[in-house]
């Protein structure tokens, strides 16, 4: 159950500081120009290996990219080994897209339900297919994208160079003089015409019809439907690691799914109170363990994690882990409870270990130790004096997503102004790099003269621990623009790569 995760592992050895560098974006706006509400991207997942990456928006359609780089490069693995070409950090090229959600209303609680894609999952390849979970609200959907063969029938006819039979040429009208759609001829014994007559040897210039095939294209399929199961918004979806199974969690509640069966699910934990009056609250977060399928977490409102094991009973009310920080004595505001509410967990690789994110910091649990998290990295400190305005503008309620690298050795999430925040967590590390998604994520700001505060959209800052805080500019200014926000984030399973969402626009880093 431990697993074989290398995060916090008792080395002297401390890596060295990344250097992110950019790579590629999809969808950059120009200056000035408007994005559209429905093309913000709302979802960001890499598959297992690395090859593909889906984002899902609010218009619920899905965006898939393949890795272009694997494929321009030959040879076995001894081969590419022995060369002397560098690793090359991933490239992607668009693929293909399809519409999976569309806007819909519950007619019986006349309520709409948004096309928005809340999560995106990758399922087992089988066959050159792709398979994904995609979920809004209420129903997910099991898709299939498969390339398909392009069939083109190839037209009788012969050729008008020879002639035939009694002189005249054979065409393709005296061949098949036959009327379309079903209809019958003037005699239908005989579709050829009367004065046409077969040589001895047959028509060497005659041509069948055939199928041929040169072009293939991208065909997504909705291979099955699962709905009707969740009341309240779905803001999780988690496959397991039997390859038959995932979860998927709203406020209040977790069904287990098989992906064969879309008609019925099992509701696996249940937090909601005889009495709603009662409710103190809710499932913010699940996720199965990565190699464990018997073993998932899912996070609260309240900052908790639970680890719950499917063997003890049908229903897991009770866990067999609670993950909580104390409360600090004389801390408590009106603003507690909301902060400390976890918006997004993830299980490190190896299962040892979980991140979780809440809206000032992200924490890290080791799932033998459930005392405390192993380390706290604060992210939004520099803006508990103006948790007041965050209330009142309801950007205190954004739910800012967070990842881990695939070697176990960092940690990244999102913030506002279009930055995102990259951690070591090795013990003794002390890297922590802000980045802007942009294309020179690495460029210092220069401080200027006194000016009014502008967005930081258009500026890019790096800021070690320690150093300045990434809610002033150099002159100690807030500078933070609270309505570019980056959620959606997500680390290359294999290398040090990140892409990232900034509203309608893709960005990948590579270091």
């Amino acid at each position: 159950m431990n697993g074989g995760d290398e995060v916090v592992a008792a080395t002297t050895d401390v890596p060295p500081p990344l250097e992110w560098r950019f790579s590629q974006v999809f969808g950059e706006r120009s200056a000035g120009e408007e994005v559209q509400e429905v093309d913000i991207i709302s979802a960001i997942e890499f598959d297992k290996r690395g090859d593909h990456l889906a984002t899902g928006d609010r218009g619920g359609r899905v965006v898939i990219f393949e890795r272009a780089d694997a494929k321009s490069v030959g040879g076995s693995r001894r081969d590419l080994e022995r060369t002397d070409i560098p690793p090359r950090h991933p490239e992607f090229r668009y693929k293909t897209e399809f519409q999976s959600h569309e806007p819909e209303f519950d007619y019986l609680k006349s309520l709409e339900i948004e096309e928005k894609i809340n999560k995106i999952r990758w399922c087992q390849t089988a066959n050159g297919a792709v398979f994904l979970l995609s979920t809004n609200d209420k129903t997910i959907k099991f898709w299939k994208v498969q390339e398909k063969k392009v069939k083109k029938i190839c037209d009788m006819n012969t050729d008008a160079s020879r002639a035939v039979g009694n002189g005249k040429v054979a065409s393709s009208s005296s061949l098949n003089p036959c009327p379309m759609n079903g209809g019958l001829p003037d005699k239908a014994h005989n579709c050829l015409s009367n004065d046409f007559s077969f040589p001895a040897g047959g028509i060497p210039s005659l041509r069948l019809p055939v199928v041929t095939s040169h072009e293939t294209s991208l065909l997504a399929r909705c291979r099955r439907v699962y709905a009707h199961a969740h009341d309240y918004h779905i803001n999780s979806i988690s496959n397991n690691s039997d390859g038959e199974t995932f979860i998927s969690a709203d406020d209040l509640r977790i069904n287990l799914w098989n992906l064969e069966i879309s008609n019925q699910s099992f509701n696996i934990v249940d937090v909601k109170p005889t009495n709603m009056e009662d409710l103190t609250e809710v499932i913010t977060s699940a996720e199965f363990h990565p190699t464990h399928c018997n073993t998932l977490a899912y996070s609260s409102s309240k900052g908790s994690v639970r680890l719950i094991d499917l063997r003890q009973s049908a229903l897991c009310d009770s866990h067999s882990k609670l993950f909580d920080e104390p409360e600090t004595a004389g801390s408590r505001s009106f603003f507690t409870e909301i902060i400390a509410s976890i918006s997004d967990i993830k299980f490190a690789k190896g299962g040892r270990y979980i991140l979780s994110r809440d809206y000032m910091t992200l924490k890290l649990w080791d799932i033998n130790m459930d005392s405390g998290p192993v380390r706290t990295f604060q992210v939004h400190e520099h803006l508990r004096p103006k948790l007041c305005d965050l209330y009142e503008n309801d950007f205190i309620f954004d739910k800012f997503e967070c990842c881990l690298s695939s070697d176990g050795l960092r940690v990244a999430t999102g913030s506002y102004s279009n930055l995102f925040r990259v951690f070591g967590i090795s013990p003794g590390s002390t890297e922590a790099t802000t980045l802007e998604a942009s294309k020179n994520p690495m460029r210092k700001q220069v401080p200027t003269p006194s000016r009014p505060s502008r967005s930081l959209s258009s500026i890019t800052r790096v800021v070690r621990r320690g150093s300045e805080s990434p809610g002033a500019d150099a002159n100690g200014n807030s500078s933070l623009d609270f309505t570019t926000k980056l959620l959606h984030l997500a680390w290359h399973p294999t290398e040090n790569s990140i892409a990232c969402a900034a509203a309608n626009s893709l960005y990948m880093y590579c270091a």
